[in-house]
């Protein structure tokens, strides 16, 4: 689904116009983005939480080469399913 069709049908659930849809969307995801950058986790219950991990300095290997090299230290968003979403999706 891309996100025109997510908004449609965000629209057409809520009986709202694409516009307005659009707009909550991104909203939505502008909100969970400043969360994140903020270092704040974001959880909904039922459908899953949003956190930032990180993920610490190491040393990899250029695959052309060989030689080490260092990979640098980043803050990565990560995504857990709740319960409700694991099981609405195995059933």
């Amino acid at each position: 689904m891309t996100k025109t069709e997510l908004v449609a049908k965000i629209a057409a659930d809520s009986d709202i116009t694409i516009k307005e849809a659009d707009a909550a969307l991104k909203a939505l995801i502008g909100t969970i983005t400043e969360a994140l950058k903020a270092d704040e986790e974001v959880a909904l219950v039922g459908f899953g939480t949003f956190k930032v991990s990180k993920r610490a300095e190491r040393v990899g290997r250029n695959p052309r080469t060989g030689e080490p090299l260092t990979i640098a230290a980043a803050n990565v968003p990560s995504f857990k399913a709740g319960k409700t979403l694991k099981d609405a999706v195995n059933a």
